[in-house]
């Protein structure tokens, strides 16, 4: 791999944790929304968190492609 492959993949990394950190911060804010009745909002926000999820699986390969690139 690179020094630019690296860069990107650790890059990406330090993006998919803050991706991670700001789910579980938006999912437990949802969790609480809905103990005090709004429901509605809990499941939208739960299905707009599944593209997170989405997105951090292709993230998860795109990292994984570029650190087993031959070194060059």
């Amino acid at each position: 791999m690179d020094d630019k492959a690296a860069a990107t993949a650790d890059a990406l990394e330090l993006l998919m944790m803050n991706q991670t950190a700001l789910r579980a911060a938006i999912e437990e804010l949802s969790t609480w929304i809905r103990q005090r009745g709004s429901v509605n909002v809990h499941d939208n926000t739960m299905v707009a968190l599944q593209a997170l999820d989405t997105n951090a699986d292709a993230i998860a390969s795109t990292i994984d492609c570029l650190r087993k690139q031959p070194r060059v």
